[in-house]
């Protein structure tokens, strides 16, 4: 949680499956992160990214939707015959 330009640590009490927690704890042993904590931080991190990625792209989809709606349809016909006639 951000606070002003200060980062706030929440404690929390979380769950995992054995084979996750074995998974994090090989990731701390290895030294690719200090804690359990941490690795599951970078995995919240990731999965926020992830989500915006995700908005990011509906939000352009849904641009491209209301300009191809917005603009002049052509029919099948005249689509092959367009694509017919571009060279190749």
């Amino acid at each position: 949680m951000l606070v002003g330009a200060a980062l706030v640590v929440v404690k929390s009490s979380v769950s995992l499956r054995e084979d996750q927690h074995a998974f994090a704890k090989a990731l701390v042993v290895a030294g690719r992160f200090p804690s359990v904590s941490a690795v599951l931080q970078q995995g919240l991190e990731l999965l926020q990214q992830q989500e915006a990625d995700a908005q990011a792209d509906r939000a352009a989809l849904q641009v491209l939707l209301q300009q191809r709606a917005n603009g002049a349809f052509i029919s099948a016909d005249q689509l092959r015959a367009k694509l017919a006639a571009q060279p190749r």
